[in-house]
């Protein structure tokens, strides 16, 4: 399967947006913060009125919006569409709350990694168990009730300095959501329910991405 191992911040610029790609880096030095700063003294300049898009241009930003913060490929990201489709509840909020519980972003947002990629390393590595298993797929779906460790064959992964900043990242900025379970001292999280759509972490509109695909 390709990966794309290009800037991270292209990813960004490419959709005018601020995806959080790079954890905390993305807060200091961001091109979408700079590019935004060049358009906006351009326009006070009299350069003119930025273009219109169309309804087309507007739907396919809002897909890639949410594909690229989840950082999946257009194949992964249909199959998630299309499993969202099957659901009972409305296929934007399904479709946002499947992205949300994959293994590597739930890694995340526990506090192990500062951001996806190195989430999704440390899952690719075996470093992570679900359930007392080692699970090594980043893409997997986790369920209410599921554990979340740090594998003990590799417990030397908690002295590693990116594991330590990821977790005092998450107790300074309390980024853990409330669907989640925090053990501090066994350092063991739990998916204790479904996340709302409020608590999704991609900032994108669900509905243009479902007449996006209904086209």
């Amino acid at each position: 399967m390709s990966r794309y191992t290009g800037p991270s911040c292209k990813k960004c610029t490419k959709v005018s947006q601020k995806l959080f790609l790079k954890g905390t880096k993305c807060h200091t030095n961001c091109q979408v913060d700079k590019a935004q700063r060049a358009e906006k003294e351009k326009r006070f300049g009299g350069g003119g009125r930025p273009n219109k898009m169309s309804d087309y241009a507007k739907h396919l930003r809002e897909k890639q919006i949410a594909r690229l913060t989840a950082q999946v490929t257009e194949a992964q990201f249909k199959r998630f569409f299309t499993k969202a489709s099957k659901d009972k509840g409305q296929t934007g909020a399904a479709l946002f709350r499947f992205l949300e519980v994959r293994l590597d972003n739930i890694v995340r947002r526990l506090g192990f990694a500062v951001s996806l990629k190195a989430a999704r390393q440390l899952v690719n590595h075996g470093h992570i168990n679900v359930n007392g298993r080692c699970l090594s797929i980043p893409s997997a779906i986790l369920k209410p009730g599921d554990e979340i460790t740090i594998n003990p064959a590799k417990a030397k992964t908690l002295d590693t300095v990116l594991v330590k900043q990821g977790l005092e990242h998450a107790e300074k900025t309390t980024q853990r959501p409330s669907f989640l379970a925090w053990d501090a001292g066994s350092k063991k999280g739990k998916l204790v329910r479904w996340p709302d759509r409020a608590e999704s972490s991609i900032n994108a509109n669900e509905q243009l991405i479902v007449e996006f695909y209904s086209k």
